[in-house]
């Protein structure tokens, strides 16, 4: 038995050609779930899977063998209920209702524009028929949605936005800070200088009040 320890999401960094000749597996929802399990590939190699613990291996991820083989993962077609609202009475809003019910249930669900998957369930399906949607039983890939804190979007893989906020400093009458320090030096003047000579004026003489004084 193979041993696999480690996962490359979506076969990131690996050339086209060595992904097209990767042997593959295909696995559902149930298996894919799980950091531990057995399998077999398409080379009829049976596999012992050993990935970190949490670990959710995606349809388009690759395994790698201890052997440095690759192993190409296939999300395998699974009972699914797919969820749509009625073309005739309903309307887009119906399907965001049901995933705020679904969401609050904790329900595994797999978001489209236009439908909604989950495994099948009698009871929900039930609680989904009142709300008027409709509701098709089908074979499909289901990748449901990742925890929205986990810092990945859809397929467990997404990437991460950053954003920086510059705050602007308000300089009130209370204010200590060293402006020049803050700010760099000092803008250069506008304009062309001109050449006229400063004369410091002569110190006022003090008033002496006299006879004829009026003050």
């Amino acid at each position: 038995m193979l041993t696999v320890n480690k996962l490359l999401p979506q076969g990131r960094g690996l050339a086209a050609v060595l992904l097209k000749r990767a042997p593959q597996i295909e696995l559902d929802w149930d298996v894919r779930q799980k950091s531990r399990f057995d399998a077999t590939d398409s080379q009829g190699r049976a596999l012992a899977v050993f990935l970190p613990r949490g670990s959710v291996v995606r349809g388009g991820d690759v395994l790698v063998a201890e052997d440095g083989s690759l192993i190409r993962v296939l999300a395998a077609p699974q009972p699914v209920l797919e969820v749509r609202a009625c073309a005739e009475h309903g309307s887009p809003f119906d399907l965001l209702r049901a995933a705020y019910h679904l969401g609050n249930r904790h329900v595994p669900l797999e978001l489209k524009p236009d439908h909604l998957k989950l495994e099948p369930d009698h009871v929900l399906a039930e609680m989904l028929r009142m709300m008027h949607l409709v509701l098709t039983e089908t074979q499909a890939a289901f990748e449901p949605e990742s925890g929205a804190y986990g810092g990945e979007g859809h397929g467990g893989h997404g990437h991460k936005h950053e954003h920086q906020h510059e705050h602007a400093h308000v300089h009130g009458p209370g204010c200590a800070h060293d402006h020049a320090h803050e700010h760099g030096a000092a803008p250069a003047p506008r304009g062309k200088p001109l050449n006229i000579a400063v004369t410091a004026a002569a110190p006022a003489q003090p008033h002496v009040h006299g006879p004829g004084c009026k003050h």
